[in-house]
C-alpha cells in the first residue's frame, strides 16, 4: 500500500500550487486514505498513465516478430511512462501479452486490412476482391478489442504515386458494418486522395493525414471525427523518398507532405479536429518515443498542457479509459519537474505505476 504527494496534472488535478496525496490499496487501486502507508514520492508531478495512440507490439521491421520481442517492445514502452496501447494493427497475435500485469494495456485493431501489393508484405489481411471489405472488417472487428484498421492509401505502382485502395462505396458499407459490430474504424492515409471518401464514410479515425485540406478538416471536425498525426513517422518521409529513385512522382509527392504536415496538425488543432499523440512505434519507428512525439504535437501548435493531454488523460477519455480518481486503477507517472514548463522532462520519469505496482524508477 503506498501514498504519493505531488501536483496532479489532468482532470482532478490541483493545480499549479497545491499539492495533493493519492493512496494505493494492496489491488492497485486508488481509495481515499490509508493510515500508514509507503511514501514513494513526496514532491513532484503527476500525470495519469501515459498513451500511445498508435502503436504496433509485435511489428519489427522485417515484418512480424515472435512474442519474447513484442514482450521486450511493450516493456520499452512501459517504461516510457506508455501504460495504454492503441495497437493499430499487427501480424502477431498479442493476446497472451494482454493478461501480463507487468505489461501496458493493449487495445488490439487485429491486422490491418488490405489490397494485394498495397501495403507491407505480409503485414496485412489482402482482399483480392475489394467487395469483401465488409465481410473482413467485420471478422477483424470480432477479433480485436474494438478498433479496425483499415489501409487507405499506399503507393500503386502502376501509377507511380499514392492511390486510395477502396472504392467509396465500398467504404460506407465496411464502416457501417463496424458500427453495426460496436467497433470503431480507422485508416492509414498518406496523401490527399483517399481522405474525401474515407471522412464521408463515417469513419472514426484518420491516421497520419498529412494531406488534409482545409475543407477535409472542416468536415472532421463537424464529424467529430480524430486525427493520429504521427509526426515522428512523417519525419522518416524525406527518407522513404530518397528511396523511391524508380517512383519520382511518389518521391516528390512524400517530400511535399513532409513539408506541409506540421502545418495540417495546426490548422486542425484550431479548427477543433481532436488530436491525439502517436508514435507509430514498429517498423521503423523505435519503441518508447511517446516524449518526442509530445514535443512534436508542441510544436506544431499544441499548447503544452494539450500535447500531453493528447498521450494521457485526453486520449484515455477517448479510449474509455479512466483518469485517476478514488476506484480507478492506479497507473501514474511521475516526474520531478513540470512538464507543462518543459516537456523534454517527459523523457525522464522519476516513477512508473502500473496497476498499482512501481516498474521503473530514474536516476
Amino acid at each position: 500500500m503506498y501514498r504519493l504527494r505531488g501536483v496532479l496534472l489532468g482532470p482532478g488535478g490541483a493545480g499549479d500550487e497545491q499539492s495533493v496525496e493519492l493512496f494505493v490499496d494492496a489491488a492497485g487501486v486508488l481509495v481515499e486514505h490509508i493510515p500508514g502507508a509507503e511514501t514513494l514520492i513526496d514532491g513532484g508531478y503527476i500525470v495519469p498513465g501515459l498513451v500511445d495512440a498508435h502503436c504496433h507490439i509485435g511489428l519489427g521491421s522485417a515484418g512480424a516478430v515472435g512474442l519474447e520481442e513484442a514482450d521486450a517492445q511493450a516493456r520499452t514502452d512501459r517504461d516510457a511512462g506508455t501504460l495504454l496501447i492503441r495497437d493499430c494493427g499487427s501480424p502477431l497475435d498479442t493476446t497472451p501479452l494482454q493478461v501480463r500485469d507487468d505489461l501496458p494495456e493493449i487495445i488490439r485493431a487485429g491486422v490491418h486490412i488490405a489490397r494485394p501489393k498495397r501495403y507491407i508484405p505480409g503485414v496485412a489481411a489482402e482482399l483480392d476482391d475489394p467487395a469483401l471489405l465488409p465481410d473482413v472488417v467485420a471478422e477483424q472487428a470480432a477479433a480485436g478489442d474494438g478498433w479496425v484498421k483499415l489501409v487507405g492509401d499506399w503507393i500503386d505502382r502502376s501509377v507511380g504515386d499514392l492511390a486510395p485502395v477502396w472504392p467509396d462505396d465500398v467504404l460506407v458499407a465496411a464502416v457501417e458494418a463496424a458500427h453495426a459490430a460496436g467497433v470503431r474504424v480507422t485508416a492509414h492515409v498518406f496523401g490527399a486522395d483517399a481522405l474525401p471518401g474515407l471522412i464521408r464514410s463515417g469513419i472514426d479515425c484518420i491516421e497520419h493525414g498529412p494531406g488534409l485540406t482545409d475543407d477535409l478538416i472542416a468536415e472532421m471536425a463537424a464529424r467529430g471525427t480524430a486525427l493520429v498525426p504521427t509526426m515522428i513517422n512523417i519525419d522518416t518521409f524525406p527518407g522513404i523518398a530518397d528511396m523511391a529513385g524508380r517512383y519520382p512522382t511518389y518521391a516528390a509527392h512524400m517530400r511535399k507532405l513532409h513539408a506541409g504536415a506540421v502545418g495540417v496538425v495546426q490548422r486542425a488543432v484550431e479548427a477543433g479536429v481532436p488530436v491525439y499523440a502517436g508514435t507509430d512505434a514498429g517498423g521503423g519507428i523505435e519503441h518508447g518515443r511517446l516524449a518526442d512525439e509530445i514535443v512534436a504535437l508542441h510544436g506544431a501548435g499544441m499548447s503544452a498542457v494539450d500535447a500531453l493531454g493528447a498521450a494521457s488523460w485526453s486520449a484515455r477519455r477517448w479510449l474509455g479509459r479512466p483518469a485517476l480518481h478514488p476506484g480507478a486503477r492506479a497507473d501514474l507517472v511521475v516526474y520531478r519537474s513540470d512538464p507543462r514548463a518543459d516537456l523534454a522532462v517527459l523523457r525522464d520519469p522519476a516513477l512508473v505505476m502500473l496497476r498499482g505496482r512501481p516498474v521503473h524508477a530514474g536516476g
